[in-house]
């Protein structure tokens, strides 16, 4: 009975009928209205209640088919995250490759992941990774030298789903950050895009890092590191503190085509000859 009380529909129809016969009434006490007339009237304000009821209804169950449906959606993403994430533990690199394509079109699709996709392809560059053009003591021979080089294709394709799903410069939006501290990079372009907080430590770059039109809106830090190729920070943009305390880059760095909120920390550096320093603010 409780039940049957609660019940919409129940109180619809009763206010349906209060309606039909609360404005046939007030319609008959005017003698000008016939009682044709007045029942037609008062089915109409009637009907017009159940009428909102139905179109209440309808309205909540779309919600719980959205709800349903949104439910689903992020169950097959949490699949396909934790599958993906299993493969990127396969010895073969085609499977790794096309793990990480799967990582970052989550990311595209579902905005929710996408820090945390950053943060498994560039944990992914923090494995020991080693090849001849690095300095090490490896004695390379033919076959170690051709799956080093696999990997390295493997790891370039984590450097480019790095920038692609990076948001653009002058964009709004969430903001996203990289941990990169320990990491071996080869050639990491972050052209054309936003970033938070920037933190590659002890990292090691072989070929590039390449800050061309990039805007970096938290702390930078690049200390301990080394680069092998070039730093280029071509209309670059840095909103917080900078640091590159004692590291090493081999060619020369023009501090002077970027933007500094405030002088970056350069003790302890060691910058190619025919680097530009920062301009005095």
């Amino acid at each position: 009975m409780k039940r049957l009380l609660r019940s919409p529909l129940l109180w619809t129809l009763l206010s349906s009928v209060a309606v039909l016969v609360g404005v046939t009434a007030w319609l008959l006490m005017d003698r000008a209205t016939s009682r044709g007339d007045a029942l037609k009237t008062g089915a109409l304000a009637g009907g017009a209640i159940a009428a909102l009821y139905g179109l209440w209804l309808n309205d909540r169950r779309r919600r719980t088919e959205e709800d349903r449906h949104e439910i689903e959606r992020s169950r097959i993403s949490d699949e396909r995250f934790a599958k993906s994430i299993e493969l990127l533990g396969n010895d073969a690199d085609q499977v790794r490759v096309g793990a990480m394509h799967s990582l970052a079109g989550l990311a595209r699709t579902r905005p929710e992941y996408r820090q945390t996709v950053l943060d498994v392809l560039c944990a992914y560059l923090r494995r020991p990774f080693d090849h001849p053009k690095f300095p090490s003591d490896t004695e390379w021979d033919k076959e170690k030298k051709a799956e080093a080089e696999r990997e390295r294709l493997v790891r370039r394709a984590a450097e480019r789903l790095i920038r692609d799903i990076l948001p653009h410069t002058g964009t709004t939006g969430p903001t996203l950050s990289l941990n990169l501290s320990d990491a071996r990079l080869d050639k990491l372009g972050l052209l054309g895009r936003r970033v938070g907080w920037f933190g590659a430590d002890r990292c090691e770059v072989l070929t590039y890092l390449d800050l061309t039109d990039t805007q970096l809106s938290g702390k930078f830090l690049l200390e301990n590191a080394t680069i092998h190729g070039e730093f280029v920070l071509t209309r670059s943009s840095f909103e917080r503190k900078v640091s590159l305390v004692d590291t090493v880059v081999s060619a020369p760095v023009d501090f002077s085509e970027a933007t500094f909120v405030e002088p970056p920390s350069l003790e302890g550096a060691k910058l190619a000859t025919g680097s530009v320093l920062p301009r005095e603010s």
